[in-house]
């Protein structure tokens, strides 16, 4: 075997066995890894050992990398861009680790103490873009690149850059704006410029996802929502006034029909899911006098916003069938019509 290739041979076989040795301990390790955390209480160990997955497998090819140099007779040249590699290789994994880890660690704090963050998706994004760069910016070091004239040239094409993403950046700074703000945040139930209802889903770093009531999905540009007039159901409480018309014929006694109204709304409290008892349902005599009909208006008070609607069923059918047990008529429209006969 000539000399050249007994060079190339010994370390390439010496990496394949390398490789494998640390593939298998990586198995069995991240097993026992796993056991462990799942005899645990918490679920931060189950968190940590997800996140050591992915980058397990780069340290074992660096790893392997490393040795299988070490164990030959590459000149030294060479070997400079084998370490070179070895070092993109641990860093790569490192970010990975630290990106993952990042955000389940992130989303496993809002839930368990409730944060009010109001945009998890945007704020994940911003973190693993950030340890993203700094990842980048420690390769360029080590592989001795000079990042002063990379920033001066970023400075310099900053600006290019920025007009050409101009959409793209002002959907991140509006993002950015509304998750400061906290105007709008995620499960609040909202009300669209265009008319549209729905529940926000996510904020991302460039739209913001609301699902209707009809179960479809608005995809909204963080700008468009920036500027766009916004009606939201759960600011600065979840509670909801409903205000329920209910009309009778001029036939009938106003008092009694407030009364019947009242004793409904009542009965409703605890047996109808959103009905809330405080501050108890009151009846108004208002729109008032109609062209055909008294008009009434019962208020009172639901847990959100999308508990109005069986609140408005239930309500309607009692006292639908109240008013036929006490003989108080719902009226049709009707005119009267004064004929007069010229002399």
């Amino acid at each position: 075997m000539p000399a050249y290739i007994n060079k190339l041979f010994i370390p390439f076989i010496t990496f394949l066995i390398i490789l494998a040795v640390t593939l298998i301990l990586r198995a069995l390790i991240l097993r026992a890894l796993r056991h462990w955390a799942a005899r645990t209480s918490h679920h931060l160990d189950d968190l940590i050992v997800g996140a050591v997955r992915a980058p397990s497998l780069f340290l074992c090819l660096a790893l392997g990398i490393y040795l299988a140099v070490e164990f030959s007779e590459i000149p030294l040249r060479y070997s400079r861009y084998a370490n070179n590699i070895i070092y993109l290789v641990v860093i790569i994994s490192v970010v990975i680790g630290a990106t993952h880890l990042s955000g389940q660690l992130f989303r496993y704090y809002i839930r368990r103490y409730d944060l009010p963050v109001s945009a998890p998706g945007l704020a994940i994004g911003v973190i693993n873009g950030l340890l993203w760069i700094i990842g980048f910016l420690i390769a360029l070091t080590i592989l001795g690149i000079s990042i002063a004239p990379l920033l001066t040239a970023l400075g310099v094409g900053g600006l290019a850059v920025g007009l050409a993403l101009k959409d793209t950046l002002e959907n991140i700074f509006a993002g950015i704006n509304v998750l400061m703000e906290k105007s709008v945040r995620i499960g609040d139930f909202i009300r669209l410029e265009s008319g549209q209802e729905g529940t926000v889903k996510d904020i991302t770093w460039r739209t913001t996802r609301v699902q209707l009531l009809s179960n479809n999905t608005v995809i909204i540009p963080n700008s468009k929502l920036a500027q766009s007039v916004v009606t939201n159901y759960h600011l600065p409480e979840k509670s909801f006034a409903l205000r329920l018309p209910v009309s009778v014929s001029y036939a009938s006694d106003p008092q009694r029909v407030e009364t019947t109204l009242l004793e409904e709304a009542r009965k409703a409290l605890g047996a109808v899911p959103g009905l809330l008892e405080h501050p108890e349902p009151f009846v108004r005599f208002s729109p008032g006098f109609g062209e055909s009909s008294l008009d009434f208006t019962l208020n009172c008070q639901v847990a959100e916003y999308t508990d109005q609607f069986l609140v408005q069923h239930e309500l309607r059918k009692r006292i639908f069938q109240r008013f036929r047990e006490e003989g108080i008529e719902i009226p049709f429209p009707q005119r009267t019509v004064h004929l007069r006969q010229a002399d």
